[in-house]
């Protein structure tokens, strides 16, 4: 019996954090949050670098672990498609500049890891999860428009299939963009 009341507090606790997740995540519409970290190799990127480009911005919870694997080399063998598309792909998690290095240089990663080392970046974004002695960011992806703004969220994203949702999405947009 007692493991009943546990799993339906388990549950319950589940369904509070997806809430929670989705009321401070931003919106699409919304303005994406500033961001200036530095990436791999110490150079300092930010939001504004990336105005007049579509930016895939993916959190992840840590390098080298096996969903994280998967989803930096799904969004490398997609990465051609993307910058084809005009869309750059940047990756934050909570690890260091050392362990990005290795982790991008070790599966040969294209594209920027920025080291959110306090977590605050992936707060702003709604990333974030406090585990007490330590913080890792969830798997959460932001895809913004060249003004700045969000497009897409997609919250507890799929490993293997994020980047073709990215790209299927990000070819829908671009069609329904207006020629100036």
């Amino acid at each position: 019996m007692n493991w009943l009341i546990f799993a339906a507090a388990a549950l319950g606790g589940l369904l509070l954090w997806r809430v929670a997740i989705a009321a401070i995540a931003p919106k699409p519409g919304d303005p994406a949050p500033e961001f200036a970290l530095p990436d791999q190799s110490s150079t300092t990127r930010s939001l504004a670098a990336f105005r007049d480009k579509w930016l895939v911005l993916y959190f992840y919870p840590r390098d080298d672990t096996p969903g994280c694997t998967v989803q930096a080399c799904s969004f490398r063998d997609a990465w051609q498609k993307l910058t084809a598309l005009g869309a750059e792909v940047v990756g934050v998690s909570v690890d260091d500049v050392a362990r990005h290095f290795a982790f991008a240089k070790r599966f040969e990663l294209p594209f920027p890891l920025l080291a959110d080392t306090g977590g605050a970046v992936a707060s702003r974004y709604g990333s974030a999860l406090n585990l007490g002695l330590f913080k890792i960011a969830r798997r959460n992806t932001f895809l913004i428009d060249p003004q700045g703004r969000i497009a897409r969220v997609y919250l507890s994203a799929s490993t293997s299939r994020n980047s073709q949702q990215v790209i299927e999405d990000l070819q829908a947009l671009r069609k329904s963009e207006v020629p100036e």
